[in-house]
């Protein structure tokens, strides 16, 4: 093989990587004009269009996805041998997209900025909005690099990592006739709910173990952002069920309280994904293994700083919380 011909398909695993001329152009260093060039020239050598416009992306045709189904693992073999150590946090001026919730933004976007200001200054992190539903689409056409959310079937196409598993609290303010150490099954049902839904959906899990039971609940008001709940709650008399992460400040700061929900409860915790495409891709490697650092952390502390505000008398979430940091 022509050296030329090795650059083109160096290249084109690029374009295919990011799903984009821009980004392909940023990671290898190259000029937009210098990729579209190279396209061009791939166009003629290949016979075929390889990319078609899809919105703000491109999106590859039928050969190209053949094609790279063919070189993708020897390109990447080839990668690690001659640069085995090609990411270097100190020097890279990479951008890295991720695809998260506020409640996982507010738990980790403070950390990662001291932990890039402090060893890869020149880092650039993009936070992309998060839908519980668009989870594999987002990584299948590379539009971010990782998606932190709820558990899903990613039918392995995906590769995924469970960060936690999230615990979840019945909260409400602290006045609220609910607002006791124990609340029976009927009184949650027949209360008004607030719900967080990512996905506009106007039920979420919480509505699937009550129907298991027979029971409804009245969701009367539903909102697309954690950070949401607590001022809600304040001034409410709504209930929600929430992941202790998306109200902790809530409640250390004392202005909504929170208690065992009435039923079992087992939801999908936070798991961390990316495409099987950047297994290798070091960049990526220390980035995860940041977040994952942080995320954990964060939650562990969350528990620790709830503890002495939600236990009091209620020995059974005290026990439950325990077991978390314990």
């Amino acid at each position: 093989m022509r050296p030329q011909e090795l650059n083109l398909l160096i290249i084109f695993d690029a374009i295919m990587t990011e799903g984009s001329i821009s980004r392909a152009a940023d990671r290898l260093a190259m000029t937009q004009p210098a990729v579209s060039n190279a396209v061009s020239r791939m166009r003629v050598a290949w016979k075929d269009d390889l990319f078609v416009k899809n919105g703000r992306n491109i999106k590859p045709t039928l050969k190209a996805s053949n094609m790279w189904e063919q070189i993708k693992q020897p390109i990447d073999d080839l990668s690690s041998v001659i640069k085995p150590n090609e990411f270097d946090p100190a020097s890279s001026t990479r951008t890295f997209r991720i695809s998260a919730a506020d409640i996982v933004a507010n738990m980790m976007m403070v950390p990662l900025r001291k932990i890039i200001e402090q060893e890869a200054p020149n880092i650039n992190i993009h936070m992309i909005p998060y839908t519980i539903i668009n989870t594999k689409q987002v990584l299948d056409d590379a539009t971010v690099d990782m998606v932190i959310g709820a558990g899903i079937n990613t039918e392995n196409t995906i590769r995924s990592e469970l960060l936690f598993n999230v615990n979840y609290l019945c909260v409400m303010r602290p006045g609220h006739p609910l607002a006791k150490s124990k609340i029976s099954i009927d009184e949650f049902a027949g209360a008004q709910h607030l719900l967080v839904s990512l996905s506009g959906d106007v039920t979420g899990f919480t509505d699937e173990v009550l129907a298991q039971r027979g029971l409804s609940r009245r969701i009367a008001m539903t909102v697309n952002q954690f950070s949401m709940i607590v001022p809600l709650l304040k001034n409410s008399d709504l209930i929600a069920v929430a992941p202790l992460g998306g109200v902790a400040d809530g409640i250390i700061s004392g202005d909504i309280t929170g208690t065992l929900t009435p039923i079992e409860m087992s939801p999908p915790g936070a798991t961390l994904y990316w495409h099987p495409r950047q297994d290798k891709d070091q960049g990526l490697l220390w980035l995860r293994e940041k977040v994952k650092q942080i995320v954990k952390q964060t939650e562990a502390d969350y528990v620790a700083q709830c503890m002495p505000k939600l236990c009091g008398n209620n020995k059974e979430l005290c026990n439950k919380l325990s077991m978390k940091i314990g």
